[in-house]
């Protein structure tokens, strides 16, 4: 087999686990919650600490790779991946897991910020338009099969299992990475920014931490004094940025309304329907009795009209407006959302039924456009940077709204009930959607996109001989 494919293999393995790992820890968590005794902050942390070390490292993930060796690095990120789902596997308490999670959050940030160059160089013209249909394709059957595969897995064996199936499939694409791949780098790469990294990644940990803390009050010093330093921290970041000569989020990015419409559409889609999937599980599990497996195929309703409606969204792209389609997708999130709220102690999973169907199709419509919108706006030598702070955008969106929620939620449960705690977030998540679509439309637009460079006009034939003669 030719090199190429082995690197579409290779890249599509890894990212495969990465993203699945995302959505396939959430219908175990009530039995990791049993298991270990845990609280709900602590089932927090067990999400929140694998989006944290996603969003810290991702930016600098891609310079590693650029400076060190985009194969080295790959096979790197994905043995960190695969030693931290050996651990998340062993863990032995919440805290133990957490920290499992981040080394797998550590390492998924540099297969993330890796995976995309490694197709790049590895396919030419129209086979790479096709590696990358592939790639979005495998991620999109991620996010539909997570929440079912983990049921399965952790109703049919453990929940262990959901992290140690991940250990063989690593070791072989660490093996096929090492073996099979070609090496690339950046000849002009620049040492990573570790300041910046140091300071983004603290004040994001600080913020979460505070977040969490304050579903057992707000009155704590703790509370006030971690939110207070994740502030200043946050203010100094990008005065830090400014003085550095290779910075790792390049403010000038910041200037087209357009990227900042992709950054609150990224920020809002994760910060909304992604992050309620975790309280819908816990739902389903702990109010309605069902088995990880039987939530799982539940979830499929969501989880499904996410993949069907991203890859209609996909042929629709080039005929439909980009701020029309991510507009239009957000109002359906919101829509959605509000729809499976009015829960009671008495319904069914079916009131969910019709919201999830609805707010995964405004997802899935969300997706497609995303992702162009977070190059389109930069000549492609910019591109891997503007995609790597979208996504961190992402990440820092989901991580903070499972924070902001939990709280939330716990404050309204222990008062009024699980019912009365899960119609406040979900009313807050449609909110979220709600205004994502209202700054979508207002700040992307179509002239800040850069046109693809066109192609040098067709050379005039030489004049033929006789013809020049007469």
């Amino acid at each position: 087999m030719a090199r190429k494919w082995w690197t579409l293999t290779a890249v599509v393995a890894g990212v495969f686990m990465l993203v699945l790992d995302i959505t396939i820890v959430n219908v175990a968590l009530p039995d990791i919650g049993s298991d270990f005794d845990s609280s709900l902050s602590d089932l927090q942390w067990v999400i929140d600490a694998y989006a944290l070390a996603l969003a810290a490292g991702l930016l600098t993930g891609g310079s590693l790779a650029d400076l060190w060796g985009r194969r080295r690095l790959y096979a790197v990120g994905t043995a960190v991946f695969t030693a931290g789902s050996l651990l998340c596997g062993l863990a032995t308490g919440p805290l133990f897991l957490s920290l499992a999670r981040a080394g797998q959050g550590a390492g998924g940030a540099v297969v993330w910020a890796t995976s995309l160059a490694l197709l790049s160089e590895a396919f030419q013209g129209r086979e790479r338009g096709l590696a990358f249909g592939v790639y979005g394709g495998v991620l999109g059957i991620a996010v539909a099969v997570g929440p079912v595969l983990g049921g399965a897995i952790t109703s049919g064996l453990s929940w262990r299992w959901i992290f140690w199936v991940n250990v063989p499939i690593g070791a072989a694409v660490v093996a096929v990475t090492l073996l099979r791949l070609a090496e690339s780098r950046d000849p002009a790469a620049a040492s990573p920014d570790w300041p910046g990294f140091a300071v983004f990644g603290a004040a994001l940990t600080l913020l979460l931490y505070g977040l969490i803390s304050a579903s057992d009050g707000w009155s704590q010093p703790k509370v006030w004094a971690a939110l207070a330093a994740a502030a200043v921290l946050l203010a100094a970041f990008p005065l830090l940025e400014r003085r550095r000569a290779h910075p790792m989020l390049d403010l000038s990015l910041f200037r087209k309304p357009t990227f900042n419409g992709g950054l609150v559409a990224a920020f809002g889609l994760n910060a909304s329907i992604y992050a309620l999937i975790t309280y819908l599980v816990l739902y389903l599990q702990q109010q309605l009795h069902f088995s990880p497996a039987q939530a799982g195929l539940r979830l499929l309703a969501l989880t499904g009209a996410m993949f069907v409606a991203s890859t209609t969204a996909g042929r629709l792209s080039s005929a439909v407006p980009v701020k029309v389609m991510i507009s239009a997708g957000f109002v359906l999130v919101a829509v959605g959302i509000a729809l499976m709220s009015g829960v009671t102690d008495s319904s069914r999973w079916t009131h969910l039924l019709a919201g999830m169907i609805v707010s995964g199709a405004g997802a899935g419509m969300v997706t497609v456009p995303l992702a162009s919108t977070a190059v389109g706006v930069v000549v492609p030598a910019r591109a891997g940077a503007a995609s790597g702070v979208n996504a961190t955008a992402r990440q820092v969106g989901l991580a903070t709204a499972i924070a902001v929620l939990g709280t939330v939620f716990t404050s309204r449960a222990d008062q009024h009930g699980f019912a009365s705690g899960l119609n406040l977030i979900l009313w807050i998540g449609a909110g979220v959607a709600a205004v994502s679509a209202v700054l979508s439309a207002v700040l992307i637009r179509q002239k800040d996109f850069v046109p693809p460079p066109s192609r040098p006009a067709p050379a005039e034939p030489a004049a033929r001989p006789e013809a020049a003669g007469r």
